[in-house]
């Protein structure tokens, strides 16, 4: 079996633009979100599924550097892109990472595509697994599991707008055509918000990394955790930013 991770990048955010390439400790945001999807064993192959216009072509020059896989394609079809990438790759699995979260944790993510792997492999039906479905984890830990069947189903099928730009609404909306599975952890720690949409997420996030950051090992969840038990004003600094809803099918 082959597991691809696609990471979704491009320059044009509407709230933070050019927020991937942003400088962190010396490294882009995309170089660090690459770094902590490769922590987790599983994955035989990174994907950066960009767009193909010209706004992201400092992207794909990026990407070669980065020991990771260059895909281009539609800027408003995400879908089709996502799928596209998949397709190149061969892959049987897929997980969906978007580069805008430098706090993603590989472990998690393994322990994920173990879950999804064990419970394919006993026979039982799992078309997607996803820590989104129910949250219990920070935002911007969001990972996504999808049998490659699955997604070119929702590829041929999905005609919704924001099903095509989200990539899995068709997937999750539909637990009639397909098998779904929430992976919750222990505690509910939904209230953290780690993603980067705006200048408040980054003064949170680059507080967190002038702390915690060093080159030889990667930021764990654990340690975030106990800094913003310690310095509890820290969460307060993007407290009040409200997600950008996705809509539900």
């Amino acid at each position: 079996m082959t597991i691809a991770a696609i990471i979704q990048a491009r320059m044009s955010s509407t709230r933070l633009p050019g927020k991937v390439l942003r400088l962190l400790c010396g490294k882009t945001i995309l170089a660090h979100v690459i770094d902590r999807v490769r922590a987790s064993r599983a994955i035989d192959e990174i994907i950066v599924a960009t767009t193909d216009q010209p706004a992201d072509d400092s992207i794909g020059a990026l990407v070669p550097m980065l020991d990771a896989t260059l895909f281009r394609g539609s800027e408003d079809d995400v879908l089709s892109r996502f799928y596209c990438a998949a397709l190149a790759a061969k892959a049987d699995t897929i997980v969906r990472v978007t580069a805008d979260c430098p706090l993603f944790d590989g472990v998690l993510l393994h322990a994920m595509i173990e879950e999804f792997t064990v419970q394919r492999r006993r026979g039982e039906p799992l078309d997607y697994l996803s820590n989104t479905l129910s949250r219990t984890y920070p935002r911007g830990l969001d990972a996504e599991i999808v049998d490659f069947a699955a997604l070119e189903r929702a590829q041929r099928d999905a005609t919704q707008p924001f099903e095509r730009e989200h990539v899995t609404p068709y997937i999750y909306g539909h637990p009639e055509w397909f098998a779904l599975k929430n992976f919750a952890g222990t505690a509910d720690l939904s209230h953290h918000r780690w993603t980067l949409d705006t200048e408040e997420d980054w003064r949170l996030i680059e507080a967190i990394y002038t702390a915690l950051y060093r080159k030889d090992r990667l930021i764990g969840t654990p340690e975030i955790l106990d800094l913003l038990d310690r310095q509890p004003a820290l969460a307060t600094l993007n407290a009040h930013i409200v997600q950008k809803a996705t809509p539900r099918a």
